[in-house]
Parts: structure tokens; sequence; C-alpha cells
């Protein structure tokens, strides 16, 4: 006769770290592992922290627009302004302040100066080149990024030159290339092509080595998707598209595999930093771009994630700072070394302890 163990046997059998007392014992064994005990102060907490969100993990972007003395401040992203040059050196000097390294400037473009071929995107004397200009004479251990991409600047608001309804790709990298070489020739030290035209990160690289610019990085926004989350951003610029969407250039949502082919043609191309954007609804894509390379893996927090925060906090709905910590936080987690946000300056304040 084969007698089965009684529940309590069979637990402790099976390494159970608990074994029940009977209802007659009020004892209590003790536990072998008990996780609570390392949350049990902030001191403690903080000692086994596995994920620190710093300063130096953020990229400020910026809005430059033209004229003087100009400060707007973008409807659908509170705390967000567009600025004049003037505006914009004062600004950027609380942003060093603060310790934020780093910006990535975005330019407004009068509808006058735009037209399909995005020519007013090379002018070597246009709103980009003199704000790079005048930041790094002003500023000059700051890290200035440059946006790389036709859409501020085309009158139809697409990434690309438009011919029948199409977006051709080599002929906008052409103009990418002038548009690169235009922000090296004024102080750009990375150029961040954003417009995810085919071959354009080997086009730029030779571009610049070619005119002597070896030194000027280029990031990559090696895994852009076609995402509603941009609207804010193309409210600030005035840059959403005349007509369709982005869907033939920009990644289709639901591709993961895909975000590793373009990793891997930027870097074979000579990308120093691949982007993930968006950031939050693509914390699975930032994390295996980060198992994939060694290169720093940047991810873009961007407008439409910035705006819900702002939006529930102004209804009372959530901590608007617990709530931006622990975004950034999950970001950084997930694998990004590099952080473009909004946020930056908020959350710069806050790890400094001002707020």
């Amino acid at each position: 006769m084969v007698l089965s163990p009684s529940p309590s046997e069979a637990a402790a059998i099976a390494g159970d770290l608990v074994v029940q007392p009977s209802p007659a014992s009020s004892a209590v064994l003790p536990l072998a592992h008990r996780p609570r005990r390392l949350r049990r102060t902030e001191g403690l907490r903080r000692m086994v922290r596995e994920t620190v969100l710093t300063v130096a993990d953020l990229i400020y972007p910026m809005f430059v627009m033209e004229g003087r003395g100009q400060r707007q401040e973008v409807p659908s992203m509170p705390g967000c302004y567009r600025y004049s040059l003037d505006l914009l050196l004062e600004e950027i000097r609380e942003v060093v302040g603060l310790g934020i390294g780093a910006i990535a400037l975005f330019p407004l473009i009068p509808d006058a100066q735009k037209d399909n071929a995005g020519t007013e995107s090379y002018n070597p004397t246009g709103l980009i080149p003199q704000a790079v200009r005048a930041i790094k004479q002003a500023f000059p251990q700051l890290l200035v990024i440059t946006d790389v991409a036709l859409d501020p600047y085309s009158s139809m608001g697409h990434d690309g030159i438009v011919e029948d309804g199409e977006i051709l790709n080599d002929e906008t990298v052409a103009v990418l290339v002038k548009q690169a070489l235009a922000h090296a020739e004024a102080g750009a030290d990375m150029v961040a092509p954003s417009d995810m035209m085919d071959g354009r990160i080997g086009a730029i690289r030779q571009a610049l080595d070619a005119e002597g610019w070896i030194n000027v990085g280029i990031l990559a926004y090696s895994a852009k998707y076609a995402s509603a989350y941009y609207g804010p951003f193309r409210d600030a610029l005035e840059s959403a598209p005349k007509f369709g969407d982005k869907k033939t250039y920009q990644m289709d949502p639901a591709n993961a595999a895909e975000a590793l082919k373009e990793v891997d043609l930027d870097i074979a191309e000579g990308a120093d930093i691949v982007m993930v954007k968006p950031a939050l609804a693509y914390l699975d894509i930032i994390h295996r771009i980060k198992q994939y390379t060694n290169l720093p893996v940047a991810a873009y927090n961007v407008s439409g994630e910035y705006a819900m925060v702002k939006a529930a906090a102004a209804q009372g709905w959530i901590d608007e700072q617990t709530v931006m910590l622990e975004t950034l936080t999950s970001i950084k987690r997930a694998g990004a070394d590099v952080i473009l946000t909004y946020f930056a300056k908020e959350v710069a304040r806050v790890l400094s302890g001002e707020r």
C-alpha cells in the first residue's frame, strides 16, 4: 500500500520556504527570504536600486523661430515654448545651469520659406545655422544636435520631396545631405536624420567625412514609427502633412523584427547612436535593440506622451512629478542610454532637490 503525502508534507518536499503551522499552533516559522527587508527605508531602496535616472541621460528638445522677443507657448504642450533666437539663448542659460548637457533643435519655418524641395533646409544663413552658431559661441560646451528632415521646410508637410503623391527617396537624400553639411558648417555636434529615407545615414556620413567633418556625429532615428503620438509636435512646428500620412516611410507600429533590420542598416552606414521613437509604446523595441547592439541607444519621449501626462495632471487625476519620473525611469530600464524628453528641465530640478 502506497501512502500519499499530506498537503503540508508535499509542500515541504517541493522545497517551499514556508511550512504552515497547524491550527493549534500560533508559532510562525521564519521566512528564509524577505524581499521587503531591502525596501524598508529610502536608504535601503536607494542602495539596491537597479536603474538610476540622472541629468546626464537627458537631451532637451527646443523650438526656435524667427524674430526677436518672441516666446510662444505650444497650446498642446504646456510648459514648452517656441523662442526667437535672443530668448532661446536666455532659456539655454537656464538649461545649462540645471546641468543639462545637450539640446536638440527644431525650427518653426514661415510658410513663405517653404517649398516642395525643402530648399530652405540647407540655407547656410537659415534659422538653424544661425541658431547653432549663436549657441556654440555662447555655450561652447553644450552639445547641439540638429534635426535633419524636410517636413519643417516642406510646403507638403512631408519628410521628403513629393511627386505625384509619392515621397521620393533618393532625391530627398540628396537634399538631406546638403542640410547636414550646412548644420556641420555652423558648428553642430551631431546631426539627427529623422526622415526615415533609405540610405540617408550612409550618404550623410560619406559627405561629412569628405568635407572634413569627421567628428560630427550622427544620431539616427533608426526605428521611427508611424505613430499617432506626434500630434502636439506637429502643432509646434506647423508641419503636419498636407495630404495622406507618413506610413510609406515611417515604420508600421505592429513590427518589431523590422526595427532590428533598420538598426543594422544604420550601424553599417555609420550611425553613432541609434534611436527609437516614440518610447512608451515601444519599450519592447528599446529593449530588443539594446540587447542587439553595443552602440548607445536613444529613445524619444515624444510630444504626445508628454501632453498626456500634462493633461491628466491638470485634471488632478495623477501626481505629475511621480508619473514623470516613473515614465523616464521605465524608458531607461528598458535599455535607453539617452532620453530626449520635454520633461528635461523639470527632471533636472527634481534630481537637484529644487522641488
